[in-house]
């Protein structure tokens, strides 16, 4: 069951004003008992009509109560009300973060991951409005801003077309250059990040899980190194920030860098939402690299993980007609209802001014009279 909507006044001091309500009624009252006194003393009023008495009871008050309502409308009109409404709206910047690794040259997905993902971010970036500004962060060993966020839709998908597979993955490192090129005034110390984490790890070696190979392309740590993973419902809620969203694709491997849980966990300190899309099968194919054969899977749990702890959602895709639609599906995700006050005067002076008017016009045509 929806609540009532939450008003408030500009101008409450001017609420005083209603006091002048109950004086009409008063007033009303005084004037109709002297209308029936005269009518009683004087009988011959009741054929002229000056008695005021023409009509049944409710039709003869009918008119000032429409009156009484209109002058009522009118008085709050000058207090200036606003109501708490819910409107539409969009996310004012998008950071796209995508990923480059070495594993997105699997073919799970034709032609291959990254070109169906690169196809699927263009459709995604040209269905956003022109007020909404996108940027790219390219991310695999390290990661860069190939896009500042522009609202200039032809840049972005040049830096897009200019994405190509490297070495490495870093998510946790992708994530945080996405969150400060999405908040560049909010003073995330992207070093002290960086020294923090690489402590951590230190002084906590990774566990390797339980028959994992090595060599190129090997999970470093199983997800569990860098900071202790915080359990459900340690990260502090903040208020969502409705100003901007980072949407991450990968396939959810991580080898190198801080872990993606310890950057979401920065976002979701700064009220930020990652929208994360897992691109991928879960039985994944063996590529090769530089004479290294290895199997590349897609890893869901670490990218569920982020989105939840952000207030994002996550997408899996598993072939390149299903990653179109995830970010078709994006788009109408990224619009939301923000609630904001907003004045409605001019409804009250409106609804004033119609009562007023059906009142005259009722008491014209049952009385003959204006009032």
């Amino acid at each position: 069951m929806n609540s009532l909507p939450t008003i408030s006044f500009l101008w409450p001091r001017m609420l005083w004003l209603l006091l002048l309500v109950p004086m009409l009624v008063a007033l009303y009252a005084w004037h109709d008992r002297r209308r029936r006194r005269a009518a009683a003393r004087y009988p011959a009023l009741k054929i002229t009509g000056l008695s005021g008495q023409g009509g049944s009871g409710w039709r003869r008050h009918f008119p000032a109560v429409l009156i009484l309502l209109a002058v009522t409308s009118l008085l709050l009109a000058v207090a200036r009300p606003q109501a708490l409404m819910m409107l539409p709206s969009r996310l004012q910047t998008i950071i796209l973060a995508m990923d480059t690794s070495g594993s997105m040259r699997a073919e799970d997905i034709k032609p291959n991951r990254i070109q169906a993902a690169r196809q699927a971010a263009e459709i995604f970036v040209a269905a956003q409005p022109a007020d909404v500004s996108v940027g790219v962060v390219s991310v695999a060993g390290t990661a860069a801003v190939a896009q500042a966020p522009t609202r200039r839709k032809e840049d972005v998908t040049a830096a897009l077309e200019r994405l190509q597979p490297q070495r490495g993955t870093a998510l946790g490192n992708g994530l945080i250059i996405a969150l400060v090129t999405l908040l560049p005034k909010a003073g995330i110390d992207v070093d002290r990040f960086m020294n923090e984490s690489a402590k951590a790890r230190d002084a906590k070696p990774p566990r390797r899980p339980e028959g994992a190979r090595s060599g190129p392309g090997a999970p470093s740590d199983n997800g569990q190194g860098g900071r202790p993973l915080p359990r459900e419902g340690e990260v502090a809620a903040a208020q969502p920030d409705n100003s901007g969203a980072i949407v991450l694709l990968s396939d959810g491997e991580n080898n190198t860098g801080p872990e993606a849980i310890e950057a979401a966990q920065v976002a979701a300190e700064h009220g930020v939402r990652i929208y994360t899309v897992g691109i991928g099968t879960p039985d994944g194919v063996v590529i090769t690299v530089d004479g290294w054969s290895s199997r590349v899977r897609l890893d869901e749990t670490v990218l569920k993980k982020v989105a939840d702890m952000t207030g994002g959602e996550y997408f899996r895709a598993e072939d390149a007609e299903a990653l179109k639609k995830v970010y078709r599906l994006l788009s109408a995700r990224l619009a939301f209802d923000k609630q904001d006050m907003v004045e409605i005067t001019a409804l009250f002076a409106a609804l004033g001014a119609l009562l007023a008017a059906c009142a005259g016009l009722i008491s014209l045509w049952w009385f003959g009279r204006v009032l």
